[in-house]
């Protein structure tokens, strides 16, 4: 390929001025397929995964802003964690092959479901969702056990499941401090 941008052949002219960079940042990848590019949007939670820094840490705290101001009722958060976590393994899977690695941070569709599943068995209050979100990133970035291990199952499940665990974790002690202390 030239300098130039054109192809090897020399038959592709270079974009014009007038077409659209859809790329997030500049570590997003430019070209791809449109299944991909729906993959890349669910994988990074709608680009919030593009964020330079914290970006699971972000996609939590944005999860738990929209679970207190989303009025879901018990039923509809299931549903809500149900068809993330599932559409969740599906981009991303497709998005670590399109961005040519395991696990990159980009991804945070697992952090949507993991602190969903923090607090979805308790009322949705401010205070509930604060200490979900706390005790989710606690066991989200230390991974006790089986967390770790569950990383390398393959591609987007490998992604998932840790978040999945940690969740699960940290609405087990969300219970135990809630019973314990009788909090609302």
């Amino acid at each position: 390929m030239s300098a130039a941008g054109s192809s090897p052949a020399g038959s592709r002219a270079r974009p014009s001025s007038r077409s659209r960079d859809t790329s997030w940042s500049a570590s997003a990848p430019s070209r791809v397929a449109a299944a991909d590019r729906v993959a890349l949007i669910v994988a990074t939670a709608g680009g919030t995964g593009w964020i330079p820094v914290a970006p699971g840490t972000v996609a939590s705290a944005l999860t738990a802003l929209i679970l207190w101001q989303v009025p879901f009722s018990r039923a509809g958060l299931l549903v809500f964690f149900l068809i993330v976590s599932t559409v969740g393994i599906w981009a991303a899977h497709r998005a670590e092959r399109v961005l040519g690695r395991k696990d990159p941070p980009a991804i945070v569709i697992d952090e949507v479901a993991g602190m969903t599943l923090a607090v979805l068995a308790f009322p949705l209050t401010l205070s509930t969702l604060a200490v979900g979100f706390l005790l989710f990133r606690l066991f989200d970035v230390t991974k006790p056990f089986p967390a770790r291990a569950s990383e390398r199952a393959p591609g987007g499940l490998g992604v998932m499941v840790d978040d999945l665990i940690a969740g699960l974790y940290a609405a087990i002690v969300l219970g135990l401090l809630r019973t314990m202390t009788r909090w609302p």
